[in-house]
């Protein structure tokens, strides 16, 4: 049987994801939320010609009834004629996955709640928690800058106890340089000072200072869970280089005992330098969400790349879909397609035998995730 059989059926666990959007969307509004871009392309262009727009017609089309490269206009008729809601049920339950760790703290219109987007892919749900969201909400609720920094570091332990993991996004905000040591109380209040004259009382403004991205951030390693970084690329706020991963290397080197895993988010184009991290960082731990989707039918070269270096238990199996159902089936499918066509050129080699491959496979899906975060085990599995 090929190896790409054996996985079709593998159950996931999604270690970065986000709700879907399960309202009504005109074709202009669906093809933006395929890409990474805020506006719309020339005019006579179409996102849907794209890797992620292929795959869309390849892979998303059987599971709402078409068949496969089912013409654009075809599909999104289809999908408009089977309603938001029932599309997502079909392409979510399809995904096979059984837990699915949720981003809580990106907005959108029309986004569900968790809950139900556990309801639709038929898995358990189990919050990660936005460190900016965190520091955002508590300067809205009117601390002074006095009180900002114990504020933040308490508000982050109590997220303890219902949160899996926590993420930053700091790669937006100032760039992944981040300190090797966390700032010192006073001028973590003089940052807090700067920042709410600037308006982010009553939650006018995001948070992008530096020494307060670093505070929550360090506070954070200091409880113990996983913690997610973005890295690589993004939607247009983002400023690649600044992105890459690499830049974590003072920070990692200076990890105290108590912190948790680090785990890279998305990482390409620098998933080669993401590798080396997890290969010379015990601690650190990958996925290639968002870049499965976007690449397409290249993923399985990414994943290679990725192999390289990176210990087969530190890379982790991610979607990142957001907004749109079809990015978290095409996370899946892509995602299964790469790793067995990775595996089975090994197998052609010679490079292990037919059991390392299904475990390792495992391992990428499911087990190096349930490991970190600490998760129960599947149900009906020892």
């Amino acid at each position: 049987m090929p190896l790409a059989d054996d996985l079709a059926g593998l159950p996931l666990v999604d270690q970065h994801c986000h709700p879907v959007v399960l309202d009504p969307l005109d074709r202009p509004a669906f093809e933006l939320l395929l890409t990474e871009a805020h506006e719309r392309g020339p005019e006579g262009t179409s996102e849907l010609d794209s890797q992620a727009g292929l795959a869309v017609r390849r892979w998303c089309a059987p599971a709402l009834g078409l068949p496969p490269h089912a013409a654009a206009e075809e599909y999104l008729a289809r999908r408009a004629a089977l309603g938001p809601d029932e599309a997502a049920r079909r392409l979510l339950g399809a995904c096979g996955a059984v837990d699915l760790l949720v981003d809580t703290g990106l907005s959108h219109p029309g986004l569900c709640s968790p809950g139900r987007l556990g309801e639709h892919a038929g898995a358990r749900v189990h919050e990660i928690t936005r460190i900016e969201a965190v520091v955002e909400e508590i300067a809205a609720s009117g601390v002074d800058a006095s009180g900002l920094g114990a504020a933040v570091a308490d508000a982050l332990a109590a997220r303890t106890a219902g949160s899996v993991g926590f993420k930053t996004i700091a790669a937006y905000r100032t760039g992944l340089d981040l300190p090797a040591s966390p700032p010192a109380a006073a001028e973590v209040r003089r940052a807090a000072d700067r920042w709410l004259h600037t308006g982010a009382a009553g939650g006018r403004s995001r948070l992008d200072e530096p020494v307060l991205i670093a505070h929550a951030v360090h506070a954070c390693l200091r409880l113990g869970l996983p913690l997610q970084v973005h890295t690589g690329f993004g939607d247009p706020d983002l400023d690649l280089h600044r992105a890459d991963p690499s830049l974590l290397v003072p920070l990692l080197r200076a990890l105290p005992p108590e912190a948790g895993p680090v785990v890279l988010l998305h990482c390409y184009p620098y998933h080669r330098q993401a590798a080396y991290l997890a290969h010379a960082f015990p601690r650190v731990a990958l996925d290639l969400g968002l870049a499965i989707n976007h690449v397409g039918v290249r993923a399985a070269a990414v994943v290679a790349e990725t192999l390289e270096l990176a210990p087969f238990g530190s890379v982790l199996h991610a979607t990142d879909g957001f907004a749109l159902p079809e990015l978290h089936h095409l996370g899946s499918v892509l995602f299964r397609r790469a790793l067995a066509r990775v595996l089975e050129s090994w197998l052609a080699d010679d490079a292990l035998t037919a059991d390392d491959a299904l475990r390792y496979a495992g391992m990428i899906g499911a087990g190096n995730a349930r490991r970190v975060y600490g998760l129960p085990a599947e149900a009906g599995s020892p």
